[in-house]
């Protein structure tokens, strides 16, 4: 199979040759997920384990109550590290087909900014597995054990356990999100430091609507959004000197 040909800036298609390029890059797309759905699958062992490492000792298997289960369930871990490997591809080939239509200058912040939310993103999943998630397990298997008979279902635990990784891993994404806005002029860096009250009752919501519906995730989910808030006005502060000095290089009053 041919790799599709990007297309060049000053280099013109028509409706046809688009839509092909369209169909080679979906190809790509869908090789991408099986091979890394394969891949997911070839250790998905490994990956349940880690995934484990979060359960408290007494719960260190989780229980599976139908026939099914067990295979729905590694299929269903091997498909979302399928796709956790098949991304890199799939933002590749989603943007050598839009690329040709942005301006040089702002093609290279977008890779900029793709390379900062990967390091983002891998530091909220670190964070997510680490701190978040055990937390969470510990205080959720806890929770009025001299009740209940607590017993933890496999399918329901990765679901939860892959869903809260992954809305850390997204919250770690605020600075990229904001920095974008500021770069493309939706926002200023004076108006965030104006408006810094309302950003973080924005962000006191955003946790609660995150996946987690008890109060430890959701407090792991804030705390980071708080951070990175504040940190995201300084750093538009800093780089927008560099994209617009326009704005910080007001002339002089002229003396009388």
């Amino acid at each position: 199979m041919r790799l599709p040909k990007r297309l060049g800036q000053d280099e013109t298609a028509g409706l046809v040759d688009h839509l092909g390029e369209l169909r080679s890059r979906l190809v790509v797309i869908i090789a991408a997920l099986a091979g890394g759905f394969a891949i997911g699958y070839g250790f998905h062992h490994q990956l349940i384990d880690w995934l484990n490492q979060a359960l408290p000792p007494n719960h260190s298997k989780p229980v599976t109550l139908g026939v099914t289960e067990p295979f729905i369930t590694s299929l269903k871990i091997s498909l979302y590290a399928g796709f956790a490997i098949a991304l890199p591809v799939i933002l590749w080939q989603t943007w050598s087909f839009l690329a040709p239509a942005v301006r040089k200058g702002v093609e290279k912040s977008i890779l900029a900014f793709v390379a900062f939310a990967t390091v983002l993103f891998a530091a909220g999943v670190a964070f997510g597995h680490q701190i978040a998630l055990p937390a969470a397990v510990h205080f959720l298997t806890n929770y009025d054990s001299n009740v209940y008979n607590i017993q933890i279902r496999a399918s329901s635990y990765y679901s939860f356990a892959l869903l809260s990784i992954l809305a850390v891993g997204l919250v770690f994404e605020l600075p990229v999100f904001i920095l974008g806005l500021v770069r493309f002029g939706v926002l200023t860096a004076n108006k965030l430091r104006r408006n810094r009250r309302i950003g973080y009752v924005t962000m006191a919501a955003l946790a609660v609507a995150l996946p987690g519906v008890d109060p430890i995730t959701t407090l792991f989910e804030m705390a980071p959004l708080m951070i990175l808030f504040e940190g995201s006005i300084w750093l538009s502060v800093i780089f927008e000197r560099r994209w617009r000095p326009e704005l910080h290089n007001s002339p002089l009053p002229a003396k009388s």
